[in-house]
């Protein structure tokens, strides 16, 4: 039975075109059809784009994994072409786990070009946060883009530093911090990729910092975004995801996950903010949940207005140890909710 090399190639077969593919398990629900079938539906992706399929109780072997393997987890499907309503779907038979001791599997389709170690930091709830600061000098600008930001910052009443370090066109990402939503926060590992100052290197870090580009930054968020059950952010429907695509475009690199879609949507993006907002009924920043729900505030002794002077002393680790604090209360935000609130709704199940 032929091997595919990416499911962008399995998408391009003929109806009863038979094969295999290596992926990433991106979804599995069980469902049951109306005549009381019961069934999976399952996606499944790389760095292609991903492919919807069934697996119906027939094949009993195929039900079982995609009832034992967790969202996120390398697999071996094997199937038959189909399609629905004019898209490709998948009749699945076969499925299991799979990694590098199968022949033809390929790390790098599946994660991306990112460094050995991130697939083993991959999160089912990718709970995240970054922190920006301005890319370049105002003096390096040219005149009319001066003019444009000047305008801009006049009418925001701000300083033009600031609104670069706002902007994805004039400010970079120098920390993301990640950790997995679903553990205890006395267990929680939070990760933080940091940017070192091209011209302040820092010195020591400690061991939950690792330094990479902006550029592999990027490539590391979306490949764990795109194996997450769910990403979860604060106000990053209105900040942080839009800064990482326009990053991302600057950079060249895809955004192979859509974060923006579907704004009051549970999946694939929960913006925190977008559910404990109350609808503009008071402010409802991080800072003021976290006091409102007795959790401790990240907000201490810096906050993001301190983040770009932190950067040109060259001190990336008090950032890090900020941005990772950001995580954790957020977590802790994530956990509250979805104990109290998101349990008890159909669309988050």
């Amino acid at each position: 039975m032929r091997l595919f090399s990416s499911v962008q190639e399995v998408c391009a077969q003929t109806k009863n075109t038979e094969g295999s593919v290596f992926g990433l398990l991106r979804r599995a629900d069980a469902r049951t059809t109306s005549t009381g079938r019961p069934y999976y539906d399952v996606e499944i992706g790389d760095t292609s784009g991903s492919v919807g399929g069934k697996i119906w109780s027939e094949r009993r072997e195929a039900m079982e994994a995609a009832e034992a393997l967790h969202i996120g987890q390398p697999v071996k499907a094997g199937f038959v072409v189909d399609d629905y309503q004019g898209t490709t779907q998948l009749q699945i038979d076969r499925l299991r786990a799979a990694g590098p001791s199968d022949e033809g599997f390929d790390p790098a389709r599946l994660f991306g070009e990112v460094p050995d170690w991130l697939p083993d930091l991959r999160c089912r709830s990718l709970v995240f946060d970054i922190e920006t600061v301005p890319a370049t000098e105002i003096r390096e600008l040219p005149p009319t883009i001066v003019k444009s930001l000047t305008e801009h910052a006049d009418r925001r009443e701000m300083e033009q530093s600031a609104v670069m370090g706002l902007s994805p066109y004039f400010g970079k990402v120098v920390t993301l911090a990640f950790g997995e939503g679903e553990e205890s926060i006395d267990a929680q590992q939070v990760t933080v990729l940091a940017v070192d100052h091209p011209k302040r290197p820092s010195q020591e870090l400690p061991d939950w910092v690792r330094l990479v580009s902006e550029a592999e930054l990027l490539h590391c968020f979306w490949s764990l975004a795109s194996v997450a059950d769910v990403v979860v952010s604060f106000n990053g429907r209105g900040f942080d995801v839009p800064f990482l695509v326009g990053r991302s475009l600057v950079h060249g690199i895809d955004a192979r996950v859509d974060l923006l879609s579907n704004r009051f949507g549970l999946r694939p993006h929960l913006d925190l903010l977008d559910v404990v907002s109350q609808r503009g009924r008071g402010p409802a920043n991080l800072d003021v949940i976290c006091w409102a729900l007795g959790i401790e505030s990240p907000k201490g002794e810096m906050d993001g207005s301190m983040v770009a002077p932190a950067y040109e002393r060259g001190d990336l680790g008090e950032i890090a140890k900020y941005n990772r604090s950001d995580v954790r209360a957020t977590t802790q935000v994530y956990q509250t909710v979805r104990d109290r609130v998101l349990r008890f709704r159909r669309d988050w199940a």
